[in-house]
């Protein structure tokens, strides 16, 4: 590696705490399981092995554990595959074919079955793990194939498969968060399509259907769609058809990197107007949610930066968490309440290694949002270089460390995220505390009763970002001998210091007493 000269700035963060800009939901770190079967390949890669929703080993002690850290960590199963899944449970006597390569299926895949002794496994490792689980229904079973538009299929959705598996789930006592209906058939779609027209009457059944069999409105799972790529008349008509309190959630898709076998895309993450690109998508969907279904939330439903099961090259390296940790402070600030990072395990983008479950350095980012980051989004901004990103939440106290520090008391606190996408630049930064409503109080909000902050500071090894092993601290992050998820202690820092921020880092700060009125 060439070292590079490192410069040095100093920069003024600038937090507004009286009121949130917008919020998130108490479990936005989501991470999707999906259905592909062991030889889905992609630019002569066939990174799935046994890790799709039928072959994965459900009996791993490290895939148990990984989930059990997040307590809980929100699953959404699901994936291209999943229109073209029957469910062989409860009643159902439906035939149950295994995914085979066909050259005229959908995505290059037969249809497929989840059996009910699957389905009963999976169920035990969700219930075993505290996961919070929405699930993926086929949005096809009973439609056909137009004569006009052989991408577009036409015809009611036909519920009674979904009953079968519903009823099933009831009776065992399973617990699903939410129910999603179809995988990227919006729009212009992908191998195939839906209207939006069709796709509104086909939610509405569906909605009929999770009411009746789950009366008690306090244990009803959500309903969510439409699960594919954003499509301005698409989006805006949809809710339209349904009209309210049907559609909970607004899922949408993002791969924003581009293709899996562009070895471009490493410089991309890096770059700061490229990855602010997506931002317009994110304004889009919140813009056709106010104006047409105000009654939703907006979730990424699914995103794995680069498309056709990421990048060998970089997904599962420290570099991918330029793009990740950055899409979960940017879809935050616009008010999205889930981001469902494709996949936990699985192809390239896995938060697990695909092949041994071990954690690649996103999983440990994604575990540090969910133990810091709170669900208040705060007004941020600086005066610093693009290449300096922060985002501030107010803290998620209950999972806070608050050990050791000196004059400590439980304060609603803020929590930030500072990513520096430079390699030859070092930050020093100051925080600001802008008090807005009472100006004569402005002050450095370091000056506070608690001496010292959290400081959790990721880096890669040896300094290159392709690295799969991540620094905390200046020590790798490893399991333990017992293959549990290792403790992530902060460094603690004295507060009236300014914040160092190496080049190519990230660096999560737990300011506890800082005094923002919304976080109290």
């Amino acid at each position: 590696m060439t070292n590079l000269p490192c410069l040095a700035e100093n920069i003024e963060v600038t937090i507004r705490g009286e009121t949130s800009i917008a919020k998130t939901d108490d479990n936005f770190i989501c991470a999707t399981l999906d259905w592909w079967p062991r030889d889905k390949c992609d630019y002569d890669d066939c990174p799935w092995y046994n890790s799709g929703i039928l072959n994965l080993d459900l009996d791993s002690k490290i895939l148990r554990n990984a989930i059990k850290a997040f307590s809980p960590l929100r699953i959404r199963v699901g994936g291209s595959l999943q229109d073209r899944v029957v469910y062989n449970v409860g009643y159902a006597n439906a035939d149950c074919p295994q995914f085979t390569k066909t050259t005229d299926g959908l995505f290059g895949f037969s249809k497929g079955c989840l059996p009910q002794r699957r389905w009963d496994e999976l169920n035990d490792l969700f219930n075993q793990t505290g996961a919070k689980l929405t699930f993926g229904l086929n949005a096809l079973y009973g439609k056909k194939q137009s004569q006009e538009d052989k991408v577009l299929k036409i015809g009611d959705w036909n519920p009674r498969n979904a009953r079968d598996l519903m009823e099933y789930t009831i009776c065992k006592g399973y617990k699903i968060d939410s129910y999603e209906l179809r995988n990227e058939l919006c729009g212009t779609g992908i191998a195939a399509r839906l209207e939006s027209e069709q796709y509104g009457k086909d939610f509405i059944e569906l909605k009929k259907l999770v009411t009746e069999l789950y009366p008690e409105a306090s244990t009803r799972p959500k309903v969510l769609g439409p699960g594919g790529f954003y499509d301005e008349r698409w989006f805006n008509t949809f809710p339209q058809v349904t009209g309210p309190d049907v559609v909970d959630a607004v899922t949408h898709h993002l791969y924003s990197l581009g293709a899996g076998v562009d070895h471009s895309t490493i410089n991309k993450i890096q770059d700061p107007h490229y990855l602010n690109q997506v931002a317009q998508t994110y304004q889009d969907v919140i813009k056709s949610i106010k104006d047409f279904g105000p009654w939703s939330g907006a979730w990424v439903g699914e995103s794995g930066g680069a498309y056709n099961s990421g990048s060998k090259d970089f997904s599962h390296t420290f570099a991918d968490g330029f793009w990740y940790l950055d899409q979960l402070g940017m879809s935050s600030t616009f008010n999205h309440q889930v981001f469902c990072r494709q996949t936990l395990v699985g192809g390239n983008y896995g938060l697990l290694n695909t092949e041994t479950f071990m954690p690649n350095p996103d999983y440990y980012g994604a575990l540090l949002w969910n133990r810091l980051i709170g669900t208040k989004v705060l007004s941020t901004r600086h005066n610093g270089s693009p290449y300096f990103r922060a985002y501030s939440h107010c803290s998620r106290n209950h999972n806070l460390n608050v050990e050791n520090i000196q004059n400590s008391v439980l304060q609603p606190g803020v929590s930030l995220l500072l990513i520096n996408m430079s390699n030859s630049t070092h930050f020093d930064v100051s925080i600001i505390n802008d008090f807005n409503l009472y100006p004569e109080q402005h002050q450095v909000s370091n000056s506070n009763a608690i001496s010292q902050r959290e400081e959790y500071h990721l880096t890669p090894k040896d300094g290159d970002i392709r690295s799969e092993v991540l620094l905390l601290n200046g020590t790798p992050l490893k399991l333990t001998d017992s293959l549990d998820i290792p403790k992530m202690e902060p460094v603690l820092v004295d507060s009236s210091s300014s914040i160092s921020v190496a080049p190519d880092s990230f660096v999560f700060v737990v300011l506890r007493c800082f005094k923002a009125a919304t976080c109290a």
